[in-house]
């Protein structure tokens, strides 16, 4: 599958004939078919809008996430960083998602102008947040959009719409989100909390949801005009909107909870698998070492647990195991599993990946790359593979995952249940950590850069805690009655404060030291929003080359200016009817070259476009691993 930066030709052509769409539970009990109904129900129009929704959708979790992440060395590729560590094999999930909300959103416009039903407004202020939200993730890794212009056939005869350029683009938004809020503000607004399943039609909540939008776009600003997007950060802050400052009032929810008719995919997520990489060495020292209770949330436990490791005692291979198990197991006399050693269970089960390059050809860490057969177990006539290492959790990504408990010999355990899919999107923990990102850099906000960090440092852990009991991911709640010695990963009274108190997380030293503290909170927040993990990497330089606490690698093989910073733009089709519009854009940003070539081929350490040829919001950033401050 191959996508070309607008996938979007046919969709702005035919924009969409949404003015017969709604729910099917209100056709339902309008008693009509839905064909026959020809006015638009603004309140249909959005729920469908925030079931089209999806920033984090199947593609992105198969393809995007194995460059944004390794690219960052926020995660290990599972077969160690290789010469494919700077391409793009495939890409996808990413360009022209706004379009899903932007149509629903322009429908409802024109619906509620025609008619005058001022009291729908909120509706399409809805619609508007999700689709500059959307706006966002699909600029920060493809730059220009066609939006002004876009999806306005059907009202405005334009076929051809112009692309408009990032800087341009932060200012509609910022104008649209300020107007949103203005009019959420109206106490006469239509609402319908049956047809919301993000805020149950809580509009003062989509308030503070735009409101809080805007700083994503102000962190984005950073680079190009510092000022601005301090003066926003303040704006925010003293708005009588509010911001999202709760866990009640975050922008994390399931879209559905049941099946009726249609598409499951609204409850469970993709019933595709998704790629895992792997919990990164460094990644796992840093949160290890700050006791950080979300190593459990985001990664899984490795297959050593107690009885396997036992397992491979009673086969005479407890010499075979990992190192990295072997060193926590404590034996008793006779050299049988006593219990475990250093931070004991769950914490022991969490390891990282060596970050080096070619590891997997490499005698000295072929304990953890060659690792689908040597840890081979046979008891009886049944063999089984235990993996030394830990990934991400796909249960907290997709809601159909069958999880086979790792055991010794014939016995099997599965938790084959489905459940719908808890996500979250915009949080109290990423407010709060950019504002305290913008107090260091000397915005004028009412509270401390600590105050503010220490709420989104806690709120993180809280958020990511609620999405795996709501997701029901292994070992959440249930240890499956197989090995006296596992624990459940749930948090525990007292674990947070533990954590602020490590001294890889409190808020102390010079303000260099600070802000690194503060932007390595949000790339490990960010952990399961891989888009926003990789343009605060971008942004801010961090993970730092040499730092004490967790440092990005220089490979020797590769430069830094070969690490792409944004993606591949496909070759414009001869018979594409944007196609003078699309180069002319390109042309505007300096995108001389668009990266064809630079994908699925050889290992190329000169190549450079994707990352000299920068999009606007990232031109002045700095390069990889080496921030300003």
């Amino acid at each position: 599958m191959k996508f070309n930066k607008i996938l979007l030709a046919a969709a702005m052509t035919s924009v969409l004939a949404v003015s017969t769409s709604s729910c099917s539970d209100d056709y339902a009990e309008l008693n009509q078919n839905p064909s026959n109904v020809s006015k638009a129900d603004p309140k249909g129009l959005m729920t469908q809008a925030i079931l089209e929704f999806q920033p984090n959708d199947y593609l992105l979790w198969w393809y995007n996430v194995n460059y944004l992440t390794r690219w960052t060395q926020m995660t290990c590729p599972t077969g160690s960083f290789t010469e494919s560590f700077t391409e793009m094999a495939e890409n996808g999930g990413q360009g022209g998602q706004y379009i899903a909300t932007l149509r629903y959103r322009n429908e409802i416009k024109a619906a509620i102008d025609n008619s005058g039903e001022e009291q729908y407004r909120g509706y399409e202020a809805a619609c508007t947040i999700l689709t500059v939200y959307l706006g966002l993730f699909d600029s920060d890794v493809y730059g220009a959009l066609p939006y002004t212009e876009a999806c306005r056939y059907k009202t405005d005869g334009i076929l051809v719409p112009k692309y408009d350029m990032v800087k341009d683009l932060y200012d509609t938004w910022l104008g649209e989100l300020d107007n949103c809020i203005t009019v959420l503000q109206n106490k006469d607004l239509d609402s319908n909390a049956s047809q919301d399943p993000a805020y149950q039609g809580d509009w003062s909540k989509w308030a503070r949801l735009a409101n809080s939008l805007k700083l994503k776009i102000a962190v984005r600003l950073l680079a190009q005009d510092k000022s601005r997007a301090l003066a926003i950060a303040k704006a925010v802050a003293e708005s009588p909107a509010g911001y999202i400052d709760n866990l009640d009032q975050d922008f994390r929810f399931a879209k559905a909870t049941k099946v009726n008719t249609g598409n499951s995919d609204y409850v469970y997520g993709t019933g595709n698998g998704l790629s895992s990489p792997g919990l990164s060495a460094n990644v796992a020292k840093f949160m290890l070492g700050s006791l950080d209770p979300r190593v459990r949330f985001i990664y899984t436990k490795n297959s050593y647990n107690s009885k396997v490791v036992q397992g491979f005692i009673d086969a005479n291979k407890f010499d075979d195991l990992p190192t990295c198990v072997k060193e926590v197991v404590v034996r008793d006399e006779d050299g049988n599993f006593k219990e475990w050693g250093g931070l004991g269970e769950p914490w022991v089960r969490y390891n990282g990946l060596p970050v080096v390059m070619d590891g997997s050809i490499k005698e000295e860490y072929n304990e953890y790359f060659n690792y689908g057969t040597r840890y081979n177990l046979t008891v009886g006539e049944t063999t089984k593979s235990y993996y030394p290492f830990s990934t991400m959790s796909e249960e907290m990504r997709r809601g159909r995952v069958d999880f086979t408990v790792p055991t010794v010999g014939s016995t099997v355990i599965q938790d084959t249940d489905d459940n719908p899919l808890y996500t979250m999107y915009l949080t109290a923990a990423e407010v709060n950590l950019y504002l305290a990102e913008f107090k260091a850099l000397g915005a004028s906000l009412p509270q401390s850069a600590e105050y503010y960090y220490n709420r989104g440092v806690r709120f993180s852990v809280e958020t990511y805690d609620a999405l795996a009991a709501a997701n029901k991911i292994p070992y959440y709640g249930t240890t499956y009655d197989y090995d006296a010695n596992e624990k459940v990963i749930d948090l525990q009274a007292g674990e947070i404060d533990a954590m602020m108190a490590t001294e890889n997380v409190k808020l102390t030293g010079s303000a260099a030291e600070q802000l690194e503290k503060i932007y390595l909170q949000e790339l490990i927040h960010f952990s399961l929003m891989p888009d926003d993990q990789f343009v605060t990497a971008r942004r801010s330089g961090y993970p730092k080359i040499g730092s004490t606490l967790l440092p990005m690698i220089k490979f020797a093989e590769v430069n830094l200016e070969a690490i792409p910073r944004r993606f591949e733009i496909g070759s414009i089709s001869p018979t594409d009817k944007m196609k003078d519009v699309k180069a002319e854009a390109y042309k505007q940003q300096g995108f001389n070259t668009l990266g064809t070539g630079h994908s699925g081929g050889a290992f190329n350490n000169s190549s450079s476009a994707l990352n000299t040829e920068r999009v606007w919001q990232d031109i002045p950033a700095p390069q990889w691993g080496t921030p300003a401050n």
